[in-house]
């Protein structure tokens, strides 16, 4: 009799107990769930619980940590001796630059080329504000100026920048661009290059640019509609992936009025050059 009351009253503290412990764990796990840490209030500079300090990620899924940081280049894609069919030497270069965040930056391309026979010769340099408007394609605005010369006569104009950057499908890189002259004049251009990787370091590199024009410009041998089409191939050996060595083969054509406009000028519409070159960065 004795050991049932025992056992009696043992349930009923083991009860009581457990009553208390479960109501107590509600308590706190309610004050968690409304916002509030165990053990009082959070100091002042603690960090968000998500670790986030309130920043919204935005922009480029998987990389928003460095959207912002500032990033330049330079990149010298072609430096080349170029040797063509009709016997002309020349120097060609093709150099950009840029500077900014993913979102946005200022852009800065030159090209050009010398001729060594001649001493005649033609500049572009484009001056670019580049804003991101998609994770691999940026939107470009700003002026381009243009120098074409000889030992007898200097010709230079600018022109108005509308275009896009970035990567097609497939790994293409693709440049279309619209030109607005300080005359009226309007031309488009497009350039697509893709890099074949036969191996690490040996790498073959097509590259295709068309010129058109809805009115021409005789000074500057620029003819109405298509103007010329350029194709070419350079093999290079990354020594280090800033500094390669190559070499190439590259085809121009003219079309219509301006190769005649070439033609009575005393030159050829068509060209096959030989080159050799260097493509270096940092």
């Amino acid at each position: 009799m004795k050991l049932l009351k025992s056992l009696t009253l043992l349930s009923m503290v083991g009860g009581l107990w457990m009553s208390s412990a479960l109501a107590e764990g509600m308590k706190m796990q309610g004050q968690v769930m409304g916002g509030s840490m165990q053990g009082g209030s959070a100091p002042m500079g603690a960090r968000s619980s998500d670790y986030s300090d309130g920043y919204k990620y935005r922009g480029i899924k998987g990389w928003e940590e460095t959207d912002t940081i500032r990033i330049d280049k330079v990149l010298a894609d072609q430096t080349e001796y170029r040797v063509n069919n009709h016997g002309n030497n020349s120097l060609r270069y093709d150099t950009q630059a840029w500077r900014g965040t993913n979102y946005h930056k200022l852009w800065l391309k030159l090209e050009g080329s010398d001729e060594l026979t001649t001493r005649a010769g033609n500049m572009e340099l484009q001056v670019l504000d580049s804003r991101s408007i998609d994770s691999f394609w940026e939107f470009q605005m700003g002026v381009r100026y243009d120098r074409v010369y000889s030992p007898s006569i200097t010709r230079q104009r600018l022109l108005a920048v509308i275009g896009f950057q970035g990567l097609a499908p497939y790994w293409f890189d693709v440049e279309p661009a619209l030109f607005i002259s300080d005359k009226g004049d309007v031309s488009a251009r497009v350039r697509a290059t893709y890099d074949l990787l036969l191996t690490q370091k040996l790498i073959l590199r097509p590259r295709l640019e068309i010129n058109a024009a809805m009115r021409g410009s005789s000074q500057f041998d620029v003819g109405q509609g298509l103007n010329d089409v350029q194709l070419g191939l350079r093999l290079r050996y990354e020594i280090t992936r800033k500094f390669a060595p190559y070499i190439g083969i590259a085809k121009q054509q003219q079309f219509g009025a301006t190769a005649n406009l070439l033609r009575t000028a005393g030159g050829a519409s068509n060209n096959i050059s030989l080159m050799t070159g260097l493509r270096w960065w940092f």
